[in-house]
C-alpha cells in the first residue's frame, strides 16, 4: 500500500509510519510526508494518486479542508486529529474515518481494514461538510478559572482583548485591564477559542476581534494593530499571517 502523509508534527509523522509499518509486516511504502496545505497541493497535482492518505485537520499553513477546495483527491482519506473522541466518532461515515491522536494501533488497524474493504477511491465531499459544520458548531470555552492570591475566581472569555505568552507564561489582558495568568498554552488557547472571535497573530499573541482598533501597513510586509486596550508596545502580525489574517478579518 502506498501512501502519504499530510501532517505537520514531524514526531507525530514518525509514530504513524513506524504503526503503518508494524501494521503492514514492512509492506507499506511511505511516499512522502508534507507538512502544509500548498505542499500537498502541489504533490497531488504531480503525482500519481496514492492508495491512501493520512490528514492532520491542522497543519502548518491552515486547515486540511483546503486541499479539496484546490485539488481533486482521488485517494481514500483518513483524518488524524486532536480533537476530543467522542466529537470525532460522532462524525464517522462508511467512507472516511478519524482517527484521535496520538493514534491509536488497534484504530489504525480497523480504519485501514474499512479503507481496504472499500476497494475504490473514495469521494470526500459530503464527508467534509459534516466535518465543517462540527467544527462551526463545537462548543468553545466561555470561561477561565484563575488564581487570585490564595483564592480563585472566574474570567469570562467575553471579556478577553488579548492572550499573550512570555517565558511559558500565559496571561489574559482583559477589556477593564487587568492581565490575570491563565493555565494554558497559546496552542492549546488556538483549539480552546471561537476562530472567529481570536486569532493568532504571531506566536506570542492571540488578539479578539472586538479589541482591533486601526490596522496598519508595518515593515517587511508585516501589520501593526491599534488596539484597545492599549498595550503600551507595538501589536504585530507577522508576516506569515497577514493572508490568512486578512481573510479572518472579512469573516
Amino acid at each position: 500500500m502506498k501512501i502519504l502523509i499530510i501532517e505537520d508534527e514531524q514526531p507525530a509523522a514518525r509514530q504513524l509510519a513506524k504503526l503503518l509499518s508494524e501494521l503492514d509486516g514492512g509492506n507499506t511504502q511511505i511516499l512522502e510526508t508534507l507538512d502544509s496545505v500548498e505542499a500537498a497541493v502541489h504533490w497531488l497535482r504531480t503525482f500519481t494518486p496514492p492508495d491512501l492518505i493520512f490528514m492532520d485537520i491542522q497543519v502548518a499553513d491552515g486547515l486540511s479542508f483546503d486541499i479539496f477546495k484546490q485539488v481533486e483527491v482521488k485517494s481514500p482519506v483518513i483524518f488524524t486529529t486532536a480533537f476530543d473522541q467522542y466529537a470525532v466518532r460522532a462524525f464517522r461515515v462508511n467512507a472516511v474515518d478519524y482517527l484521535l491522536k496520538p493514534v491509536d494501533p488497534d484504530e489504525l488497524q480497523l480504519a485501514i481494514d474499512k479503507v481496504m474493504n472499500k476497494q475504490k477511491a473514495v469521494s470526500v465531499g459530503l464527508e467534509l461538510e459534516a466535518l465543517e459544520r462540527f467544527f462551526d458548531k463545537k462548543e468553545y470555552k466561555d470561561r477561565f478559572l484563575i488564581k487570585s492570591g490564595a483564592n480563585f475566581g472566574f474570567l469570562q472569555t467575553a471579556d478577553v482583548a488579548f492572550f499573550r505568552s512570555d517565558n511559558s507564561i500565559t496571561q489574559a489582558y482583559t477589556k477593564q485591564g487587568k492581565s490575570p495568568v491563565v493555565e494554558h498554552t497559546l496552542d492549546e488557547l488556538e483549539s480552546l477559542l471561537n476562530p472567529k472571535d481570536f486569532f493568532r497573530i504571531n506566536r506570542n499573541m492571540l488578539v479578539s476581534l472586538g479589541a482591533i482598533q486601526k490596522i496598519s501597513p508595518y515593515l517587511n510586509g508585516r501589520l501593526v494593530l491599534e488596539t484597545s486596550p492599549d498595550l503600551k508596545s507595538e501589536v504585530i502580525v507577522s508576516r506569515e499571517k497577514v493572508a490568512e489574517f486578512k481573510v479572518w478579518l472579512g469573516g
